[in-house]
C-alpha cells in the first residue's frame, strides 16, 4: 500500500509545475499572441487580436508589478527594481501601441517577454 503511494507521489513530483515555469509559459504566450498580430499586421481581425494581446500582456505585468512590490519578496531588492523598471517601459510601450498603433513597436515588447521566458527557463544558480 505504502508502495503504490510513493509512486504516485514520484509520479506528481516528475509532473508538477513550478512557478517560474509557469510565468514563463505565460510570457510566452503573450510574446506569440503579439507576434501573431504584428506578423498579421493587415488581417481584418487584427486590431481586436492586438487589443486583446496588449490586454492580456498589460495585465500579467500588472500581477509581476504586484508580486515584485511585496516588501517581503525573496528575489534581491536590486533584481527587483530592475525589474519593477522593465515592467514601467513595458507599461509605456503598451499605451504607445494602443494610441499609436505599429507593428515595430511590438518587437520590444515580444523580445522581452522571450528574453524573461528564457531567463526563467534556465535552472536557478
Amino acid at each position: 500500500m505504502f508502495t503504490n503511494a510513493r509512486q504516485a507521489y514520484e509520479q506528481g513530483a516528475k509532473t508538477a509545475v513550478t512557478n517560474r515555469q509557469l510565468e514563463a509559459a505565460a510570457l510566452t504566450k503573450c510574446a506569440q499572441m503579439l507576434e501573431s498580430c504584428k506578423r498579421g499586421w493587415n488581417d481584418a481581425d487584427r486590431p481586436g487580436r492586438l487589443d486583446e494581446a496588449l490586454r492580456h500582456n498589460l495585465r500579467l505585468w500588472t500581477l509581476f508589478q504586484s508580486e515584485l512590490a511585496r516588501q517581503d519578496h525573496e528575489m534581491p531588492v536590486e533584481l527587483r527594481v530592475n525589474l519593477l523598471r522593465l515592467s514601467a517601459f513595458v507599461d509605456k510601450r503598451t499605451f504607445q501601441v494602443m494610441a499609436e498603433p505599429s507593428p515595430d513597436k511590438l518587437q520590444a515588447l515580444i523580445d522581452i517577454n522571450r528574453n524573461i521566458a528564457a531567463g526563467l527557463s534556465t535552472s536557478p544558480a
